[in-house]
């Protein structure tokens, strides 16, 4: 027992020193823990917004001009080599797009001066032999003389375009590059009536245009995105692509829309015998809702809708019967007030209500800037319409919008500044002071 009691002893000490030093870790690691989980979420944050706006996705439009274009010119010609194949082939596709637009007979010396380029859409050359989908682009001002109906014509207003690919259930529309999309922003929209507001889908474009904002019906939201565009209305295109087995034929189904209310204006469908070929049906769809949106401008469906209007937002008749019914009740309100005024009697002594003329001029109305977050959409429209709300204010508009961070909106209001900020407080606003404007949350 002697001999086992120093051994016993240490053991026991050494399983103490053991228990302390280990309790002091677990509280050195539970500071470091935290501290670096805390580190981690916010670097998760930061890469999912960088991963929401970064990527490959945007396809730039290309430049628009004034020429005429004339695609899907099919050709098969023969020559001695294969340089005059081509070249026969090109002559005849000149030759068949004059025709296409309606020109009049002309030699092939003279279409060539009116050519400006040939764009080659698909090729096959042979030996002897070319084969080839070309689209033909004369210059408007050489070939305006010979063409009828070419002078001026009425455009529509600038609108904004939202190209939506809805296939194997997912809507898509700048999340990631794809064939929709590049096929409006290669098409020459220079020639048509339509002035087409078309978004690369770089940078915030993708978070501002998505498949709900084109089911969205908030006129407020709608005006801070068209205004970001510089646009007067919205387009939508959507693009259906059904497979029928991997490989094998595809079928489109597009359908034209405009506006907030997403207003139908026409549907079509084209198929193809293969995905290889669904590029080429796409900017054959292009062309048609081209077609459609001229007809509806025709037609005068393509105005745009007064209550987008910044300026002078016009209200619907039936927002403007529930304004005209409030102003009807407030005044009957104020005439019961007077009344109840008119019959009470002076005391003796009292000092006399002062006269009509001798009262307050109401104060001029200023215009101030007022930040608020805006964590989600929801939140915009929330605080703008509260602001609007709060006595004394004229009207409130957002003047700059940046969805998880600071927005700024711009406050008309019958008074100054610090009358401003104690309305604000009387609606449930922290308010504070910054640079000449408010900050105000919730």
């Amino acid at each position: 027992m002697a001999l086992g009691f120093p051994s016993a002893f240490g053991q026991k000490r050494g399983q103490i020193r053991m228990a302390m030093v280990t309790r002091s870790f677990s509280r050195f690691n539970g500071r470091q823990i935290g501290a670096a989980a805390a580190v981690l979420a916010a670097l998760l944050v930061a890469l999912a917004a960088l991963a929401q706006i970064g990527g490959d996705r945007g396809i730039a439009p290309v430049a628009a001009t004034r020429d005429i274009r004339v695609s899907g010119i099919l050709v098969d010609s023969r020559g001695d080599t294969q340089q005059e194949a081509r070249e026969e082939g090109w002559k005849e596709a000149a030759r068949l797009a004059w025709a296409k637009i309606g020109g009049p007979q002309l030699s092939d010396s003279q279409l060539s001066a009116m050519v400006s380029s040939i764009v080659i859409e698909s090729e096959q050359l042979g030996p002897r032999r070319y084969i080839a989908r070309l689209g033909v682009i004369f210059d408007r001002g050489r070939a305006s003389g010979y063409l009828s109906g070419t002078g001026q014509v009425a455009r529509s207003a600038p609108l904004l375009l939202i190209p939506v690919t809805v296939s194997a259930g997912t809507e898509t529309v700048f999340e990631r590059r794809n064939a929709w999309q590049r096929a409006w922003a290669e098409y020459q929209t220079g020639a048509s009536r339509i002035d087409y507001v078309r978004p690369s889908g770089a940078n915030g474009d993708s978070l501002l245009l998505t498949y709900g904002q084109a089911g969205r019906r908030s006129r407020l939201w709608w005006r801070t995105v068209l205004d970001q565009f510089g646009a007067s209305d919205v387009l939508v295109a959507i693009a259906r692509l059904e497979h029928a087995y991997p490989g094998g034929p595809v079928t489109g189904q597009f359908t034209a829309r405009y506006g907030p209310d997403n207003i139908w204006l026409g549907e079509f469908t084209l198929r193809v015998a293969g995905p290889e070929q669904v590029p080429a049906m796409l900017t054959q769809a292009v062309e048609r809702f081209d077609g459609l949106y001229a007809r509806a401008l025709d037609e005068g469906k393509l105005r745009p809708d007064p209550t987008l209007t910044l300026e002078n937002p016009v209200l619907s008749a039936e927002v403007q019967a529930l304004i005209e019914q409030g102003r009807a009740i407030a005044a009957r309100e104020e005439a019961a007030r007077a009344g109840e005024l008119d019959g009470i009697a002076l005391v003796p002594g009292a000092i006399p209500a002062p006269e009509a003329s001798a009262a307050t001029p109401p104060a001029a109305p200023n215009t101030f800037t007022v930040q608020f977050a805006t964590p989600d959409p929801a939140s915009v429209d929330a605080m703008v319409g509260a602001v609007r709300a709060t006595p004394g204010v004229r009207g409130a508009a957002t003047s700059s919008l940046a969805l998880g961070g600071t927005s700024v909106m711009r406050v008309t209001f019958t008074g100054d500044v610090a009358a401003l900020a104690e309305a604000l407080r009387a609606r449930g606003f922290t308010v504070r002071e910054a640079g000449g404007g408010l900050s105000i949350s919730r």
